[in-house]
């Protein structure tokens, strides 16, 4: 069993990706359909203000906090390579920064961008809105998944 510095670092991030990937599955399961359930204009409008609202310090301090977190695992782990739990270390860190917050800055806020820039009554957002459900919540899945996994996986390091 991993102790010490390695043993904090694993704890915060099972805690961080977790708490992602509860918010994510949410956004997956029932936000989504919610919305997609609205008239093209009203579920523009409030996915908008859900795009605006999501990016206050509680979100973004344990989105981008884990990302910083699993980072500093990586490096960390890299650097002094522990005896125990390097593996799931290492591949917890992966799967949450690459699955999870890159893509969400290659998939899902270029997406958010590009509905930030439409009138929520406008033809060209009645035409992308289902596009942007579509294609928004698939790659909201992958980061579900992959955030849960690298929830699992540091819980696995600590075993």
């Amino acid at each position: 069993m991993i102790d010490g510095p390695f043993f904090v670092l694993a704890v915060l991030g099972a805690l961080g990706t977790g708490l992602v990937a509860g918010v994510f599955c949410g956004f997956s399961t029932f936000v989504m359909r919610g919305l997609a359930a609205l008239p093209p204009a009203q579920g523009v409008a409030a996915m908008k203000a859900i795009n605006v609202a999501a990016v206050r310090p509680a979100f973004m301090l344990v989105f981008i906090g884990s990302a910083v977190l699993c980072a500093i695992t990586a490096v960390v782990t890299f650097v002094v390579w522990p005896d125990e739990g390097k593996a799931e270390l290492l591949l917890g860190s992966a799967l949450y920064l690459f699955g999870s917050f890159g893509l969400a800055m290659v998939a899902n806020v270029p997406r958010n961008d590009r509905l930030a820039r439409m009138a929520p009554g406008s033809p060209e957002a009645t035409a992308y809105w289902p596009q942007y459900v579509r294609e928004w919540t698939f790659w909201n899945h992958v980061r579900t998944v992959a955030s849960a996994a690298a929830a699992v996986v540091y819980v696995l390091a600590l075993a």
